[in-house]
């Protein structure tokens, strides 16, 4: 919306540029109504007008209703302030569209990420942001709050009358003069946030005649002295300081460089330099060029402050010199207020120094010194490497090959060497595989080593190098995590590491049961050459032998000898390539029960360990992503 159209667009009722001071000045007819006014609201001779309340506000071009798209009702009138805000005169809710809404709902979710995990403490500043932040959000931002703060006998009350064109506050040499606050208002609907300030319908006064349309929507309050000795002022300050959108201090010559205003309230209060002004007052009592010296070494009290000045057009506290008494200032300090009620930012920008310094406490709890955080490749294979090796995966994998080998030089062998492994078998020796005492045939043969130790023997053993493993997970997963969250990491690797070392065996012995290794077919096949070189041998020494006594005839006796002399050399021939052709697929077999028993191992551990650790850092990053777009992205 331009300066020379109305609500609905049209032309006319504009505004016109003083030349001298290039100021706008409102010209809608409302200024005419409202010139003279009580403390009634009403205008001399004028009923006040009733508020249609009925209709809503189309947007003007170049306007929008809010950042969730909601609309405001309309008025009637015309609104404080154009874009980027939609808010109306009348005690309806205005809605931000700036950058403050999206971070106070970040700030919103991470108080609500971190009520597990952090004390209540420790967040309870965030929820008074939140709760002062929806309390002002109740209430339109085009109406500013301004609070004239300062210490006694520095000309609070003077000033405030010079403000309102009215000796509205009492002033005199007593101290305290100002007891309870006083508000002035240049709006007819600033009740609801005067009740929220707890300012009294008694101590609410309507400025003086003219009315200056260029305050309109200011709300300027008269905050007793801050070092009153009087009980209860100070506390009310305090309390008023953190509700009101933007303060004056107002000092003197003699006490600008006072301890207590300094550490008490404009040290803490550096975030806020934006909505701040700070007035040299009394500067008539100064001579010559004392009252700029005064101004400079107030300049530089501030700075130590690390309270930022607004300075060649950058953002920070406006620092000026003026008289109450005599006038002097007072009208650059009025345009000042009217420029800050116009921009109707104010309330935005102290929810936003809210904010941010909520953010800058709380970032320790979010933010820690050093590299990314969370849990790499490398740290979850060296986690199941470790569970795997506790549970002998690797004994368990050579002792299958080395079985496998001999189970294939039982099925390959020769049969006198089936007979002496059988006879070995029956005195008890562990080496060998077990066979059937009626078939001839070998059983299965179970995987040996780490798996063939007693329960109670392996959960002794495997626990301590279990308990080692989830400690180095623990460890490699809070590297970088700001303590809390650090504390969630390892309480949910030790939870899950309660009764892992058992859940581990209960799983290997599981895999180990469900295995069962196919016996290759060429076995049989070299078995059965055996059985053949067997008969041969046999029927050669019978032949031989009948030869011999002669009860054979035909054929020349040495003949026989060749079967026999065959089979004892081919038979152990054929054993020896069998278990070389053996080696190969041993190897593999052996290989292959290593990774069942790594896969169960690092199964329980991905389920009882790495599943909830990974979630505490899911968590965690979550709530950091929160914490970066309510700390405005950095």
């Amino acid at each position: 919306m331009t300066a020379t159209e109305d609500n609905d667009g049209n032309e006319g009722g504009g505004a016109d540029r003083d030349a001298e001071g290039g100021r706008h000045t409102w010209d809608d007819g409302l200024i005419a109504r409202r010139a003279h006014r009580w403390a009634g609201g009403r205008a001399v001779g004028r009923p006040a007008r009733a508020v249609d309340e009925g209709t809503v506000a189309e947007p003007a071009p170049g306007t929008s209703h809010g950042p969730a798209g909601l609309t405001a009702e309309r008025t009637g009138r015309r609104p404080f302030c154009g874009p980027p805000y939609a808010v109306y005169e009348a005690g309806v809710r205005s809605f931000a569209t700036g950058t403050l809404r999206p971070r106070l709902e970040a700030l919103r979710q991470l108080v609500g990420l971190s009520r597990s995990r952090l004390e209540a403490r420790t967040l309870a500043g965030a929820a008074r942001v939140l709760d002062e932040a929806d309390a002002r959000g109740r209430h339109p931002y085009g109406h500013t709050v301004v609070a004239v703060a300062g210490a006694t006998g520095s000309g609070k009350s003077t000033l405030f009358n010079a403000l309102a064109g009215a000796p509205l506050s009492e002033a005199g040499i007593r101290r305290p003069t100002t007891a309870r606050p006083l508000a002035c208002a240049w709006t007819d609907h600033a009740d609801g946030l005067l009740d929220r300030l707890g300012i009294p319908a008694v101590d609410r006064r309507n400025p003086g005649y003219p009315y200056d349309p260029a305050l309109r929507g200011l709300v300027l309050l008269d905050l007793p002295d801050h070092d009153s000795a009087a009980p209860g002022h100070r506390e009310r300050v305090d309390r008023l300081l953190g509700l009101v959108d933007a303060v004056v201090w107002v000092v003197d010559p003699e006490k600008y460089a006072d301890a207590v205003l300094h550490e008490r309230y404009l040290r803490p209060l550096a975030g806020y330099a934006e909505v701040t002004f700070v007035v040299l007052n009394q500067v008539d009592r100064l001579p010559g060029e004392a009252a700029d010296q005064v101004l400079d070494d107030l300049r530089r009290l501030l700075d130590e402050d690390g309270l930022a000045l607004g300075e060649h057009g950058e953002p920070g506290a406006a620092v000026l010199a003026l008289s109450a008494l005599t006038g002097e200032g007072v009208r650059e300090l009025r345009e000042m207020l009217g420029r800050l009620t116009a921009e109707c930012g104010a309330a935005e920008r102290r929810l936003s120094a809210d904010v941010e310094g909520t953010m800058t406490r709380l970032r320790p709890q979010y933010v820690a010194d050093g590299g990314p955080v969370g849990l790499t490749e490398r740290a979850r294979t060296a986690f199941a490497d470790r569970l795997a090796e506790a549970a002998g995966a690797a004994a368990a994998g050579q002792a299958a090959e080395r079985a496998w080998l001999r189970d294939a030089e039982w099925a390959c062998g020769t049969p006198w060497g089936r007979l002496r492994d059988r006879k070995e078998r029956t005195l008890g020796d562990p080496g060998c595989p077990s066979a059937s005492r009626t078939s001839g045939v070998p059983e299965r043969t179970e995987i040996p080593g780490a798996r063939a130790r007693t329960v109670a023997a392996e959960a002794v053993t495997a626990r301590p190098a279990v308990e080692e493993a989830v400690r180095a997970l623990a460890d490699e997963a809070t590297a970088g995590l700001p303590g809390p969250w650090a504390q969630a990491v390892r309480e949910a690797a030790r939870w899950g590491g309660r009764g892992l070392a058992e859940a581990v065996d209960e799983a290997v012995a599981a895999a180990t049961a469900s295995r069962r290794p196919p016996r290759p077919v060429w076995w049989s096949m070299v078995a059965a050459v055996q059985m053949a070189l067997l008969v041969a041998q046999v029927v050669g020494v019978l032949w031989l032998l009948g030869a011999v006594a002669g009860v054979f005839g035909g054929p020349e006796w040495w003949l026989s000898a060749l079967p026999v002399t065959g089979g004892a050399v081919v038979g152990p021939a054929l054993a020896w390539a069998s278990r070389t052709a053996a080696r190969g697929p041993a190897r593999r077999h052996g290989q292959s029960v290593e990774g069942l028993l790594r896969e169960a191992a690092a199964g329980c551990g991905r389920t009882r360990v790495l599943e909830p650790v990974e979630a505490e850092l899911a968590r965690y990053a979550e709530v950091r992503a929160q914490y970066v777009i309510a700390a405005g992205g950095t």
